[in-house]
């Protein structure tokens, strides 16, 4: 696709009555493997936006971003994850990135040796009850809206 951002990507964990969304990979280093969904930013969309989009394709669930909850960055490119709210829909395949869309115990992710360590890292992210960083409203100053900032 012409219009994605091949340097910047997006992830989120999805948490409902203490189970965790996880998508089966079927390409790449991940294929087989139950990952969080997630994907590449598209011009002129917002890393929020983008995660909302790639959730609805991958898995029919309607999500809300909210927290950031790790970044991942190096010469080429980023990967922000976020903690999202889940908004509404039945967990379905897309039959094209993913075979299977599950709701897992979050323990049972945790334990399970075809679910990535960056996965399982990410999941504690989203469950610890540290502060981290936060979505803080602001409206920005220049032309170059919309803004998101995250602070502690």
């Amino acid at each position: 696709n012409e219009n994605t951002n091949w340097g910047q990507s997006v992830t989120g964990v999805v948490i409902r009555e203490d189970k965790v969304l996880l998508a089966r990979h079927t390409y790449g280093g991940g294929k087989g493997k139950l990952i969080i969904p997630g994907g590449y930013v598209n011009f002129g969309e917002t890393p929020q936006e983008a995660l909302v989009r790639e959730y609805m394709e991958e898995t029919q669930i309607k999500v809300a971003p909210t927290d950031i909850i790790g970044i991942r960055f190096n010469m080429h490119d980023w990967y922000i994850a976020f903690s999202a709210e889940y908004v509404s829909g039945e967990a379905t395949s897309d039959n094209d990135e993913n075979s299977e869309v599950l709701w897992i115990d979050v323990k049972e992710a945790l334990s399970r040796d075809d679910v990535p360590e960056l996965t399982k890292i990410l999941i504690q992210s989203a469950i610890s009850k540290s502060s981290g960083l936060i979505y803080t409203d602001y409206q920005g100053s220049t032309k170059h809206a919309p803004y998101s900032l995250y602070c502690l």
